[in-house]
């Protein structure tokens, strides 16, 4: 009975000492830890999709995250109706908090896409462009964000996360020596521009929840669009 009352409290303090170490290991990565909330500082890791899609769907949550960032958006009142009705939008300052500019300027989307847009430049396009490039990136170019139409352009099936201003066409990246990779002449180009044009649309891929890129189709040749799209399971699209 001595001996069986024992090897339980051996066991209770190996269960005990391993939660410990577990804990004590999660907060030396918060990245992942599912309780704790997503930081900009963090790399990607176990927990940042479920982070990620949290912020997609919560408002508050992607406030918070921009705000203990130090990324200053302010909120803007609703316009649009029905399908097009854009109740969330800001004028995107997720890139200008390091001083990297977005051409057009003023380009407003949701809270979720400004969030996306910080993260895939801290640990995405920066860190490729040093890599492959030698040169960090200074300017992001777009085709925009918001558009009241469906998918394809057609008068029916489903809408564009367009509608709502919950995505952005990304066509070019410009260097700080000078250099300009655009979508269009780079990514079939078989050099450095193709690898670091390859690297970000990849990186994106973990910042936002749809990505297309040339390899989807040819409507998409000339740029990468990224949305935030809230879907079932949280599953992501990245082609």
């Amino acid at each position: 009975m001595r001996r069986s009352l024992l090897r339980t409290v051996i066991v209770l303090l190996i269960i005990a000492s391993a939660g410990l170490a577990g804990w004590e290991w999660l907060q030396r990565h918060p990245e992942h830890d599912p309780w704790a909330p997503l930081a900009l500082v963090d790399p990607p890791g176990w927990a940042t999709a479920m982070k990620l899609q949290t912020l997609r769907g919560d408002r508050a949550v992607c406030r918070a995250f921009l705000e203990s960032s130090g990324i200053m958006a302010e909120p803007l009142p609703p316009t649009g109706e029905g399908q097009c009705l854009r109740g969330d939008r800001q004028v995107l300052q997720g890139l200008a908090q390091v001083k990297v500019r977005l051409a057009p300027r003023g380009a407003q989307a949701t809270c979720a896409i400004d969030a996306g847009l910080a993260m895939w430049l801290r640990h995405g396009i920066q860190p490729a462009a040093e890599r492959l490039l030698g040169s960090p990136v200074t300017s992001v170019e777009h085709f925009g964000t918001n558009n009241c139409r469906r998918i394809g352009g057609g008068s029916d099936g489903n809408w564009s996360e367009h509608a709502t201003g919950n995505a952005i066409d990304i066509s070019a990246f410009v260097l700080a020596d000078g250099r300009r990779i655009s979508v269009l002449k780079g990514w079939a180009s078989g050099d450095e521009k193709a690898a670091f044009l390859h690297d970000v649309r990849d990186a994106a891929c973990q910042s936002f929840s749809t990505v297309l890129s040339p390899d989807y189709n040819a409507a998409h040749a000339d740029h990468l669009h990224l949305d935030q799209a809230q879907r079932s399971g949280g599953w992501a699209a990245c082609r």
